[in-house]
């Protein structure tokens, strides 16, 4: 089958050129019918493995990340189609590749997607309605210009345009819509960033209004099972907590952190979201660690080095949490789970190696890594709700 959507592409002025996507207009586009369900293997970034879904559905394998815990869609951008890896990251709503000419360009695993080798690609003029949609736009000039700034002091810029994305599915043909993204620019196999956030230039957006993603363990790299599902087909299960939609992001209630069966001290007021959006809890597939405020994590490091006494040799600090002397499987055996309670009464429980993340041969360090590892996470925009489900993701297949 083919069902094809318009994707609004950004191509750098700079020395880099990246691609992003927004939401497709009736005033300029054709009426066309969407795609209910899309559906994508994730593959952790250590994996030499893409699997894809043995279903109907429409899909995009994903392959490896090698320098960061993450998992890449393999989706394809451009007539005729070019393959591009994409991060996926709902904590942002323009999604991009780099493009030609880039000079230099930074390396990733696929070939750099030229725009001028495309029959579908356009620029964008200031006067569409899409360039003022979309976030940090400017118009000094007649093209519609881009601007980002990254939390990682990282920057992109560039214009916006419109273009084709690709998904393809289980009877051989292709689906394309349009997608959303962050900035990801040290070298490794992905070329971007496949954004998954709540605002209308995302690709959950123009797709409908749910997603889910199930995630294996981090630590086991020939996992499978890993999926990414856009649409109607969203695995909406377990109980399910409120989320609050700000800018890009995604805000959840946390209400309280226990280790084992002892509630910490620590106030909610801590986590609370403020009217003007600072503060607040972000859920975020595109983050490795959980970052909590010094107020929370004071108290939870206390208790933790509680615990370690006599258990394993505290070493010192390091990226501003304790480190220890030891083997993670091996000395931290009945270590409590750490459990993260929203409202609702919604847990997150933390095992020890969502909890600690291995430095060297023998040594480890208190970090929260990936949290939502071994978890079924599903949004429902319609509702303002989000689902989390321990599970393990190949039960969902």
């Amino acid at each position: 089958m083919a069902v094809l959507f318009n994707l609004f592409l950004l191509s750098c002025f700079t020395l880099l050129c990246f691609t992003t996507s927004t939401t497709s207009l009736a005033t300029t586009s054709p009426i066309i019918t969407k795609p209910k369900r899309l559906v994508t293997k994730l593959i952790h970034h250590n994996s030499i493995q893409g699997v894809s879904l043995d279903t109907d559905d429409v899909r995009a394998g994903v392959f490896p990340e090698p320098k960061d815990h993450g998992f890449m869609a393999n989706i394809s951008i451009g007539s005729p189609p070019v393959p591009q890896l994409l991060i996926m990251d709902t904590c942002s709503s323009v999604s991009w590749t780099q493009c030609q000419p880039c000079t230099p360009c930074f390396s990733q695993a696929l070939p750099i997607f030229n725009p001028t080798q495309s029959a579908t690609y356009r620029l964008l003029p200031c006067s569409s309605t899409i360039c003022h949609q979309a976030p940090r736009m400017i118009c000094p000039a007649l093209r519609c210009e881009f601007e980002l700034r990254y939390g990682n002091a990282t920057f992109v810029s560039g214009y916006l345009g419109s273009e084709k994305i690709t998904f393809e599915s289980s009877d051989k043909g292709i689906t394309s819509c349009n997608g959303g993204g962050n900035l990801r620019t040290a070298d490794g196999q992905s070329g971007g960033v496949l954004g998954l956030g709540p605002e209308m230039t995302s690709l959950v957006k123009q797709v409908g209004s749910k997603l889910s993603y199930c995630l294996g363990s981090i630590w086991d790299l020939q996992y499978s099972h890993n999926q990414l599902i856009i649409g109607d087909g969203a695995r909406i299960e377990g109980p399910s907590s409120p989320i609050t939609i700000f800018g890009s992001s995604y805000y959840v209630t946390l209400e309280s952190v226990s280790v084992g069966e002892k509630k910490l001290d620590i106030s909610p007021q801590v986590f609370k979201l403020s009217k003007e959006g600072t503060g607040g809890v972000i859920i975020d597939s595109g983050s490795t660690l959980t970052y909590i405020p010094k107020a929370a994590f004071d108290p939870l490091e206390d208790e933790v080095l509680s615990l370690m006494d006599g258990l394993v040799q505290f070493v010192g600090t390091l990226k501003s949490g304790p480190c220890f002397r030891g083997v993670i499987d091996r000395d931290l055996v009945g270590f409590p789970v750490v459990t993260f309670t929203f409202a609702n009464g919604v847990d997150m429980a933390l095992d020890v190696k969502s909890f600690f993340y291995p430095v060297e041969s023998n040594s480890f360090l208190h970090v929260c890594v990936l949290a939502q590892q071994s978890y079924n996470i599903a949004y429902d925009l319609a509702g303002n709700t989000v689902s989390i489900q321990r599970i393990d993701c190949e039960l969902l297949e």
